[in-house]
């Protein structure tokens, strides 16, 4: 922060900074907003923004570039280049190796280099992304006597990441502080509480800069937990100054691995906590807890085994800062707000979460893949997602009643309502957001994914009913699963939605063709739903293979229905396709036994389409252009099925 500071100083060579503009410029460089500026310092977030308008103005005109609160770090990473090359015209001067700028312009050089998302995000680290209150809330809890803190969600939410910030503010308030995880413990030091108990003094003693004095406080006759609080009564909080400790204890799921350290351990915290209510010497102490959720599942936990204290959950990122952290990972086309609203795809598709988002941006920023195409093979083994999901369905593995409440949840339109401890575990696991006790995915993803692998092992086995013939059909349409190249209906009109204001600026066709197969619900009553399932599939791969080429983005909806979209297909071409659909349906001879009755349009499965094509503007929005296609979808039905209509009205509006 000190190099950054000086960088700016030396471009503003005669105008040198403030305290305030200091202030502001370290706290922006963090990514803190104008108003969390003001509440930690106490200036008004009018002035703390005036300040920050007239320092960017500032750098503007020194750089000669436009200098904003959100693109500093991709400023400031390409101006040692911007330097360099300004001073090829100038005599060269020779910079002392241990000078300032010379560190600064290697730091520069080394953050744009993104490492891969591993572990908790450094404090110095400019891609760490504050989630208010999430913070103020953590460091202000702390600095009440006695506290005890607890911070869960699954993994990779970034517990550790809050956590490392939180002992930071502790330190810079002067307090002591103690920092254990129990990953580091050997499997062996699990074998009795007695032996467990005591490993954990002599840390915390070490960590104190106290020398273990075990033997002075421990007896055997009053036992280890009662020895354990004595040496902290008597000894450690005893012999440190007045300042508090703040005991951060981190992977306590290891704990809860553990039942018979568990059972004693863990109501010891609590006693403790409550102790500090009475007890001056006990609220020195401030404890917190941090756990992964998922562990409720492999030890069939219907509960949290420690339910103590302020608990803290980790919200996902909002699309404000996915947009932001996309910045600071230096992609340049997320500086510009209606460019970064192609974001909007990936958040849906990831639902804010933090590691995912962060593994996105890394992809992105090393130029390895599209944005389409991460979004198009995120849910598949391919995609960069492959081992947190395998990792996700492994656990639901181990949990048939889970496997079965998911895929309720990922197969429905809506909220599902759920059993309480079915709701409870799944929500642990991170798989889906809660409104009271009905469900829905967490993220597109998942619904994806989950909808995939778990209709996989029903269709697995539903086909031990079939005949050998129908068994072998049956895998071979399953190997090729068409489906799982289909979003559902909510992420097909929000990526629609967002997609539509990039198209504004391109000033070409876009087509979107919806699909219904004909009676169908007369076709599954008849012939069964395994039966359905294998003909649904089919013609989602028919579907598939005609729009391979054209099509953005397809979708499979309310069972029978299917919508593409296609940019840059004009209306003759999107004839050609639906004729291509149509015809190829009716060739697959799927027979229909009901196909007798009057109004059956063939005696075999066929498909009605509705076509509308428009070029945004200003005139027109996605939600017409659905309607147009929807309209002409029904005119298609009336006409009497197995034949496609074009609705031209938005052309001729144009």
């Amino acid at each position: 922060m000190e190099e950054l500071l000086e960088a700016v100083e030396r471009i503003l060579q005669d105008k040198p900074l403030s305290s305030i503009q200091r202030f502001v410029l370290h706290q922006s460089w963090l990514g803190k907003t104008y108003f969390e500026m003001a509440q930690g310092s106490g200036y008004g977030s009018d002035y703390i923004k005036e300040v920050g308008s007239q320092l960017w103005q500032d750098l503007s005109e020194a750089l000669g570039e436009r200098v904003t609160k959100k693109n500093l770090h991709l400023v400031f990473r390409k101006y040692p280049q911007n330097r360099i090359n300004r001073q090829k015209n100038q005599p060269e001067q020779e910079l002392p190796l241990n000078s300032s700028s010379a560190k600064y312009s290697s730091n520069l050089v080394l953050v744009s280099k993104m490492d891969f998302p591993s572990g908790p995000v450094p404090l110095d680290s400019p891609i760490y992304i504050y989630r208010p209150p999430l913070e103020e809330l953590v460091c202000n809890e702390i600095m009440q006597p006695g506290c005890l803190l607890r911070i869960k969600a699954p993994r990779k939410m970034g517990k550790s990441s809050l956590l490392n910030r939180m002992i930071a503010h502790a330190r810079e308030q002067g307090y002591h502080t103690v920092y254990l995880d129990f990953q580091e413990a050997d499997e062996s030091i699990f074998a009795s509480l007695d032996k467990f108990l005591r490993w954990f003094c002599i840390n915390v003693s070490r960590q104190l800069n106290l020398f273990p004095s075990l033997d002075d406080f421990w007896d055997a006759e009053m036992g280890s937990k009662v020895s354990c609080k004595i040496y902290f009564e008597g000894y450690l909080l005893q012999y440190i100054d007045s300042r508090p400790v703040v005991l951060a204890l981190n992977e306590v799921h290891r704990i809860f691995e553990h039942p018979n350290i568990a059972h004693d351990f863990l109501p010891m915290l609590r006693f403790w906590h409550e102790q500090a209510k009475q007890d001056q010497t006990w609220q020195k102490l401030r404890l917190v807890v941090v756990h992964t959720t998922e562990i409720y599942i492999q030890l069939k936990l219907n509960q949290s085994p420690f339910n103590v204290g302020v608990t803290i959950t980790l919200p996902p990122f909002t699309l404000e800062q996915v947009e932001n952290l996309a910045q600071r990972y230096g992609l340049e086309w997320a500086t510009n707000k209606e460019e970064a609203q192609r974001l909007a795809p990936l958040q849906a598709m990831i639902g804010g979460h933090p590691y995912l988002v962060n593994l996105a941006l890394y992809h992105l920023c090393q130029g390895e893949m599209s944005l389409d195409v991460l979004l198009r093979t995120a849910a598949t083994p391919t995609g960069i997602y492959a081992q947190h999901l395998r990792e996700l369905l492994t656990l639901l593995q181990a949990e048939p009643r889970l496997m079965s409440a998911m895929q309720q949840v990922v197969t429905a339109n809506e909220r599902v309502q759920l059993d309480a401890i079915a709701a409870y575990k799944l929500e642990s696991m991170g798989l889906v957001q809660l409104d009271g006790d009905r469900a829905q995915p967490s993220c597109e993803l998942y619904r994806l994914y989950f909808s995939q692998q778990l209709g996989k092992q029903n269709s697995v086995n539903a086909s031990v009913k079939l005949s050998p013939e129908e068994q072998q059909e049956h895998s071979v349409i399953d190997e090729n699963d068409a489906l799982t190249q289909f979003v559902n209906l909510h992420y097909f009109q929000q990526y629609l939605e967002m997609e539509w204001q990039l198209w504004l600026k391109k000033s070409s066709q876009l087509t979107l063709i919806l699909c219904e197969i004909d009676y169908f619900k007369f076709y599954c009553d008849t012939h069964g739903h395994v039966a359905g399932n294998i003909s649904l599939q089919k013609i989602a791969n028919v579907i598939c293979d005609c729009l391979k080429y054209q099509a953005d983005l397809l979708a499979h909806y309310e069972g029978t229905k299917f919508a593409a979209i296609l940019p840059k297909v004009d209306t003759d071409i999107a004839v050609e396709l639906a004729e291509n659909i149509r015809d190829r349906v009716k060739a697959l001879a799927i027979p229909h036994a009901q196909s007798h009755f009057d109004g059956f349009p063939a005696p075999v499965l066929t498909v009605s389409l509705g076509i509308a094509t428009a070029t945004p503007n200003h005139e027109n929005s996605a939600e017409m252009l659905i309607a147009a296609a929807e309209e002409a979808l029904f005119q298609a039905r009336r006409k009497g099925r197995n034949c496609f209509i074009v609705n031209l009205v938005l052309n001729e509006k144009i």
